[in-house]
């Protein structure tokens, strides 16, 4: 092994365990071995208790990679697994560890595990911060997050707001700030009429996407009002209809109640089952605008999405996402309320979508896996 070579563990989900965590930590393996490196992605045999999981099921219906070492090691709530695994980790020395901390509830395995890990001398730790205080609060949470950063050695934060939120809870340990990298591994983008008629969506809709799990915070009932304001306004455009697209991660009862009160289910194009990762580039690449009607955020997984697709985004003006969509420049920025989306989206069809793509095209190269390799690298010595 050169010098430059480095053994890598990731800790995190990965495959069979779907969703955006998963699938940026598979990218990110790639990423280090592009570059040279051993990586090794230790992952959850069990990740939630099924009472903590909000969604249908925590298991992807894709292929297993083949590119990537994956063990599903690690039972998120038993002690003695944490105490085997650590010990496992420890003995094979890896020289950095890079977790990934989203949840307070995996505070007590994950600052187990790793304080046996780096008893070693050797292993250096570096967390990828996602989030450092939820979005929905629990009992126990900032004590679990304090245990939990004790054996982390340094931070990568890939928004301001979490960067100041790991600044709560640690003056002294380095915390660094690189953006979130492309999602550029679900294929190719592929023309808009082909999209369409793969996901069966008129040819002439003009479509509004928004995508992803559907949670309070993620603000669907501010955007389902702001499509009630549009709605009663003379002239909108009635081939504007919405994309909900994404599994619902609470009670869908009062989302599903407010549509038939507010009268526009005749504007909605709802598929809300879980979109595979096979299917994802259908639904960017069929779409006109990304809507992030977000109550809070720290940073957002469909941002990077939606710039690999180059497709223009509307967000709110909450926690990082403002950061990372220019005003004017590649989308709109509105304020947290139903009138405020609701304007912006009839600025941007006002606009049209070539007012945006070129910034958009230019802001893009920012946003590299390479990057945010050389800053996991740096941060761990």
């Amino acid at each position: 092994m050169s010098k430059t070579e480095r053994s890598i563990v990731i800790i995190g989900p990965a495959h069979p365990l779907r969703g955006g965590l998963a699938s940026f930590n598979e990218r990110l393996a790639r990423a280090f071995q592009a570059k040279n490196h051993s990586v090794h992605l230790v992952t959850f045999s069990l990740q939630y208790p099924g009472f903590l999981f909000p969604g249908t099921t925590q298991y992807s219906s894709e292929p297993a990679p083949k590119d990537i070492q994956i063990s599903p090691w690690i039972h998120s709530v038993n002690p003695l697994n944490w105490l085997k695994i650590g010990c496992r980790l420890k003995k094979s020395r890896p020289d950095i560890i890079v977790v990934r901390y989203w949840l307070p509830f995996m505070g007590p395995c994950l600052g187990t595990l790793l304080r046996i890990a780096r008893s070693n001398g050797h292993t250096k730790v570096v967390c990828i911060a996602d989030n450092m205080i939820p979005h929905e609060k629990r009992f126990g949470d900032r004590a679990f997050t304090k245990y939990f950063i004790q054996p982390v050695d340094a931070f990568v934060t890939m928004s301001q707001k979490v960067f100041d939120d790991v600044r709560l809870f640690t003056k002294e340990k380095p915390v660094h700030l690189t953006p979130h990298p492309l999602y550029d591994h679900f294929g190719d983008i592929v023309d808009k009429l082909t999209a369409r008629k793969h996901i069966g969506i008129r040819p002439e809709a003009k479509i509004v996407l928004f995508f992803g799990f559907i949670r309070h915070y993620k603000g669907l009932d501010m955007l389902l009002n702001a499509i009630h304001v549009l709605d009663r306004q003379h002239g909108f455009d009635a081939n504007i209809q919405f994309l909900i697209a994404g599994e619902f991660y609470e009670d869908a009862a009062p989302y599903q109640q407010q549509i038939k009160e507010l009268g526009i289910a005749h504007r909605l194009i709802l598929r809300t089952d879980f979109i595979p990762d096979s299917e994802v580039k259908y639904y960017l690449c069929a779409s006109d605008v990304v809507i992030q009607p977000y109550r809070n955020a720290t940073q957002s997984g469909v941002t990077p999405l939606a710039y690999y697709f180059e497709v223009p985004m509307i967000v709110t003006n909450v926690g990082g996402l403002p950061a990372l969509v220019p005003d004017g420049k590649v989308g709109l920025v509105a304020e947290p309320t139903a009138e405020s989306i609701a304007q912006k989206i009839a600025q941007y069809f006002s606009l049209g979508a070539q007012h945006f793509i070129p910034t958009l095209r230019a802001e893009k190269q920012k946003y590299t896996w390479d990057k945010m390799v050389d800053q996991l690298l740096e941060a761990a010595h």
